[in-house]
């Protein structure tokens, strides 16, 4: 009977000590080991430069914690969502995820990841989408690149990020609302699409505000004829909107981080209080400002329970006029 007893408690003891694992991982995060954030385009790109920049301050609230990008870009960032949604949600794997793509490109066609797996964490930014030219560049405003457009269809180049990102929404909206036809280069990435206009194998860049890099110099390599926001952004007034040229185009790319959706409350809470103490720091502030980040908080629940009205909208886009 004794006998009998002893191995029950061994068992009680051992069992409690499984269950107890978890919880002591969980209050072991982070430790020992990197977090790495996927980061679905190249680098160079606005998401790619807001992550590692907010890394070094994520990482001054989270004893322990070490950030470490993996650019996974491809498939308008399908790629790395689907790596995020497959890791395992310990803590140690978050990722970026940007609309209008996130929500997007699974209008257009099947994709191989479910954002019922992806937990929101927090949006950063909301970035107005603008058309950017060389300094050299014939076009000088929007009225005057759409009436190019108009006299010679399908000869004047507009890179994007790729397909169904807000880049490309936004020129296929212009497209439908001006009448004009242009020719779509997609790239893996912001970077590239700005390289590829410095160097002049494409017309124009779908870059956002916050992409463009001008702020501060005397005789920037870029201009931005016009941005997509619903108003005029205040880092960058002298660029005016869509709308003020005649168009109504309205269009922004928001990023943010995400988990897997199985990562544990509490740990996804201490990412979550993390970035909203970042959010309010006055050196990250004036850091954001020196990267022209055109910041707009908002946690993980508020962003995901804004996302369905997004997607709707992204819908009648497609209905209205499909991208490929």
């Amino acid at each position: 009977m004794s006998a009998m007893i002893t191995t029950r408690r061994g068992l009680l003891t051992a069992g409690a000590a499984l269950l107890a694992t978890p919880a002591l991982a969980q209050a072991a995060w982070p430790a020992g080991r990197a977090i790495e954030v996927i980061v679905g385009f190249a680098p160079g790109g606005g998401t790619d430069v807001m992550v590692r920049a907010l890394g070094l301050y994520l990482a001054a609230e989270l004893p322990g914690a070490n950030f470490v990008v993996a650019n996974r870009p491809g498939a308008g960032g399908e790629t790395a969502y689907v790596a995020l949604q497959s890791a395992r949600p310990d803590g140690y794997t978050i990722g970026a995820i940007n609309t209008p793509g996130y929500l997007s490109v699974p209008i257009e066609r099947r994709v191989r990841y479910d954002r019922a797996k992806i937990r929101p964490l927090a949006r950063l930014v909301d970035d107005p989408t603008a058309f950017v030219v060389r300094r050299d560049s014939p076009y000088r405003s929007l009225k005057a690149l759409v009436e190019a457009a108009r006299r010679a269809p399908g000869t004047i180049s507009v890179g994007s990020s790729g397909v169904g990102t807000d880049d490309h929404l936004g020129l296929t909206l212009l497209q439908a609302a001006s009448g004009t036809e242009f020719i779509h280069a997609p790239f893996a990435g912001a970077g590239l699409v700005k390289n590829a206009v410095l160097a002049g194998h494409i017309d124009v860049a779908g870059l956002n505000l916050g992409e463009i890099g001008v702020l501060g110099q005397d005789d920037p390599p870029l201009r931005a004829l016009a941005a997509m926001g619903q108003q005029r952004w205040d880092l960058m007034p002298q660029v005016p909107t869509f709308r003020e040229a005649g168009f109504d185009v309205v269009m922004t790319s928001e990023r943010g981080l995400a988990a897997p959706r199985g990562i544990p409350d509490e740990i996804a809470g201490r990412l979550e209080q993390a970035v909203g103490k970042v959010m309010a720091k006055p050196e990250w502030l004036a850091r954001a400002r020196q990267l022209e980040l055109p910041l707009a908080y908002l946690p993980g629940t508020a962003w995901e329970a804004a996302m369905p009205a997004q997607e709707a909208r992204y819908r009648r886009i497609w209905e209205a006029t499909p991208w490929n």
